[in-house]
């Protein structure tokens, strides 16, 4: 227990036998890196599968894969290493890692660490030398799944099996209570840059001006913040479960609904104040934000099978006919039988023709399921970005 409790705090895991285990019983068998989670604490989270090719620290730094262990298609994962600016937030959120390869000598010339000492650093378990591919068509046969993963001397895999079942589903689990804000903050900076660094910051005096927007923050992404700063607007953030009167007593011009983790069902607590909102000032939602607004018009949502996570997903806006290649990260959808019929389902998923945008023309607010800031992923609807600004200051579509 005293050394096991050591090399979790400080030691990276040097090649020890690891257990990745479905609820459903199957197991895989890897080798352990980063820290070391043994079989007294072991790593827990819904299983789960990413097809993006790059991107991997944006996507451990996404508080939306709270409560998820990722499992990377592509076989070779961090190659590039990790550095202090490719973060979508403070810390990893993803709970652990499963690659084919974990590359542990990076060739880039921004990497300060390698992804091993990076994970090791945050407590964060990974297992290498698994057939990723196994796994991916495992979870598109049966479902995404809880699951449990473990390494070292002591491991029962059955007993780890035992433990995923016990954990239920990813279905009334509230992540968001544990990755928002907890104060109300402002944000100044401007998107990276290879010229700027992540460190352009704009003056008091240059964001006075600019139309105010208030982001309801359910776990939202460093790069949306960014954006809403780029395009125009001065950016204030607030917890979720801010009320509608402590969100409006702030002035906004606009309220941004984030994304974020989690089953969208047990969010009532921001739905009511967005539901609050409708019609008395601009709203968009990205991911999450998305479900939140779709509820709050009076749809329903529902859990996918297995999700849709990478950066190559069609949607095709119905308005233009115009189909995007777009980033997402959701494993909940707007059923879009029940939706009024005064909304407009904006934007549909050419694989599956799941919802992936709304649009109220009376309640002046909009939203896509995927995520239009890329960090990482293709730029194609970066775009949306300005349509709310226009929006915001009352112009066109």
């Amino acid at each position: 227990m005293k050394i096991e409790k050591t090399q979790q705090q400080s030691i990276e895991a040097r090649g020890e036998t690891g257990y990745f285990a479905l609820a459903d019983g199957k197991v895989f068998k890897g080798r352990c890196f980063g820290a070391l989670r043994g079989a007294s604490n072991p790593v827990t989270g819904e299983a789960v599968f990413n097809t993006s090719m790059y991107g991997y620290q944006e996507i451990l730094t996404d508080p939306s894969y709270a409560g998820q262990i990722m499992c990377f298609t592509y076989p070779h994962i961090g190659n590039v290493g990790c550095n202090e600016e490719d973060v979508e937030s403070s810390r990893i959120y993803t709970e652990g890692l499963v690659v084919r390869v974990a590359h542990k000598e990076p060739s880039n010339f921004r990497s300060t660490v390698s992804l091993q000492s990076y994970l090791a650093k945050s407590n964060v378990m990974g297992l290498e030398g698994i057939d990723t591919r196994q796994i991916v068509a495992h979870l598109r046969d049966n479902g995404a799944q809880m699951a449990v993963m473990a390494g070292g001397e002591g491991v029962d895999p059955q007993q780890l099996v035992a433990q995923a079942k016990d954990l239920g589903s990813m279905e009334g689990k509230d992540y968001v209570k544990h990755v928002a804000c907890k104060e109300i903050y402002t944000w100044d900076k401007l998107p990276w840059s290879l010229s700027g660094g992540n460190s352009r910051k704009l003056s008091q005096e240059q964001l006075v001006s600019r139309p105010h927007v208030v982001a309801i923050d359910c776990g939202v992404k460093t790069n949306i913040l960014r954006l809403l700063v780029d395009v125009g607007f001065r950016v204030t953030v607030v917890p979720a479960g801010t009320t509608s009167s402590e969100i409006m007593a702030l002035r906004p011009d606009g309220v941004f609904l984030s994304n974020g983790p989690g089953d969208p069902a047990t969010l009532g607590y921001v739905v009511k104040p967005v539901q609050e909102m409708l019609g008395k000032v601009p709203m968009f939602g990205i991911c999450l934000g998305h479900q939140i607004l779709g509820q709050a018009l009076g749809g329903k949502t529902y859990k996918l099978k297995f999700g849709h996570r990478g950066g190559n997903h069609p949607v095709r806006d119905e308005t233009t006919g115009k189909v995007e290649i777009t980033v997402q990260n959701h494993g909940f959808a707007v059923h879009k039988d029940s939706l009024p019929k005064n909304v407009f389902i904006s934007h549909l998923n050419l694989n599956d023709m799941t919802v992936e945008g709304l649009e109220s023309k009376e309640a002046r607010a909009f939203s896509v399921q995927y995520h239009p800031e890329s960090s990482p992923g293709p730029h194609d609807s970066r775009y949306l970005f300005k349509r709310f600004h226009d929006l915001v200051m009352g112009g066109a579509r």
